[in-house]
């Protein structure tokens, strides 16, 4: 019998997603390919680990994979993004037919996505862009899903897309239908912006309670395990604290590690792709610019050498900071979500995707690496409205943290601690609340220098101006 469903790629993701389905009794085909002494058999070797009762054949010859499915033919790509999947599409191109579908469920560009929907169209075949989060774990026992493209297209894959994905609060599968072209793989990577900034946010904290408050790892392990049965409950907390109690020898294994954060590119895109739509990004940008500081670890050190740097100790009432650090914590928080929807509001409505933020916010409550208690308030707040910092409710409550939240940073600075996503979540925070801001001068030097004109608040709205500011 012919299998329902294909999986091109058997690496951690492409595997433990294979095992998720034929789990849950899909009949699937697996295909790998051959490179002599460096991928041999891997179909082959999975297929040898799995129970007798799961339905999957598997494949090394790609025309034998696409004729052991059933048509219309379905088929997940799981293999890296970039040129890999336009050299795949050109084989499959080969031996599918029209109304056939093909999800792309790596970390491909949304661009990318877009450009491969339109070629794949002009031959008929469906082409869904498909986020997947949750890591090596999320894939097997149930990832947040968040395909992308045509809505024909979509509701052919749809079963299977529910059948794997993780559950919400009230049971219903953490996925739905995005948008079309690139939208599933865009909400991926703005995914991926808000999880770079708050692990850097979690950094900085680490670097609070450990270097200014000096406090032994078990006291900084028993705070955070107490912010995560409150409000600041969230899965990347959850394995901070794993972290933070897993020793090696007499010593934690986190100190033995060297302090240099890799990245693979998502973080820098959406930063990219905010700047390219004119929407502030301050926590993001500011985290990826610190992984990239980070890797600059031979500077470092000679610059600490150099400027004889040792971080300050805190001399106030360390219990009085840490309320604090609590509440600064859970504002930059809010801002940082804010970024990222407030980014997907605006490519969506640029072109007309019709991104449901409530929706989105709802898929990744569960199986996805920014999944927390926020994130589930943030589908209710949601409904109220789509700019989040201006929900009354999201106001009432930063104009109490931002206080906290600025005492934390300037203590902070005063005792040379880094605080670049903290320090950028509180100016952006007070330049979003302020009515008028120095951009007034910003625009006159720009008509003194290029006459690039400006407008006057006494005036018309769309009339502009020019002086000769050098001869009064």
């Amino acid at each position: 019998m012919q299998s329902e469903f294909g999986i091109i790629g058997l690496g951690v993701m492409g595997r433990n997603l294979a095992l998720n389905l034929a789990g849950r009794q899909v009949r699937l085909s697996v295909y790998n390919r051959h490179i002599a002494g460096i991928e041999e058999n891997i179909a082959g070797h999975l297929l040898a680990s799995v129970p007798d009762t799961y339905d999957m054949q598997g494949f090394d010859d790609l025309a034998a994979f696409v004729d052991s499915l059933e048509r219309p033919r379905k088929i997940m790509l799981m293999i890296t993004a970039g040129t890999a999947v336009d050299e795949q599409i050109g084989q499959l191109l080969l031996l599918l037919e029209e109304g056939d579908i093909v999800l792309d469920g790596g970390n491909s560009y949304y661009k990318d996505t877009s450009r491969r929907a339109e070629l794949l169209k002009s031959r008929g075949i469906h082409y869904i862009g498909t986020g997947i989060s949750g890591g090596e774990e999320g894939a097997l026992k149930g990832p947040a899903i968040m395909p992308g493209g045509t809505k024909e297209g979509y509701e052919i894959i749809a079963p299977y897309l529910h059948k794997i994905a993780a559950r919400d609060s009230k049971d219903n599968s953490c996925t739905a239908y995005i948008g079309p072209e690139g939208a599933g793989h865009f909400v991926k990577m703005v995914h991926n912006g808000i999880e770079y900034a708050e692990m850097q946010l979690w950094a900085e904290t680490y670097a609070l309670l450990k270097k200014f408050l000096c406090l032994e790892n078990v006291e900084i392990y028993g705070i955070l395990n107490e912010w995560q049965k409150g409000s600041l409950k969230s899965y990347l907390l959850e394995i901070t604290i794993d972290i933070l109690n897993y020793k090696e020898g007499d010593g934690l294994l986190l100190d033995y590690i060297l302090d240099q954060a890799e990245q693979k590119g998502t973080g820098w895109l959406s930063a990219a792709t905010a700047l390219e739509y004119g929407v502030p990004y301050d926590t993001l940008s500011l985290a990826v610019m610190a992984r990239n500081l980070s890797a600059a670890r031979q500077d470092r050190l000679a610059g600490a050498a150099l400027y004889q740097y040792q971080p300050g100790k805190y001399k106030g009432n360390k219990e009085t900071f840490i309320h604090s650090l609590e509440k600064a914590c859970q504002a930059i928080r809010y801002i940082n979500h804010a970024h990222g929807f407030d980014l997907i509001r605006k490519v969506s409505g640029t072109h007309s995707w019709n991104i449901n933020l409530s929706e989105l916010a709802r898929i990744w409550t569960n199986g996805c690496i920014i999944r927390s208690s926020l994130m589930e308030e943030l589908v209710e707040l949601f409904l109220e409205g789509d700019s989040l910092l201006l929900i009354p409710e999201v106001a009432e409550r930063l104009s109490v943290w931002r206080r906290d939240l600025a005492f934390v940073v300037t203590e902070g600075l005063r005792g040379d601690i880094a605080l670049p996503v903290y320090s950028g979540g509180l100016n952006y925070l007070l330049g979003c609340i302020t009515a008028s801001s120095p951009a007034s001068l910003i625009q006159a030097q720009r008509d003194y220098f290029g006459a690039h004109t400006y407008k006057r608040i006494d005036s018309d709205p769309e009339q502009r101006f020019h002086t000769n500011w050098a001869s009064h």
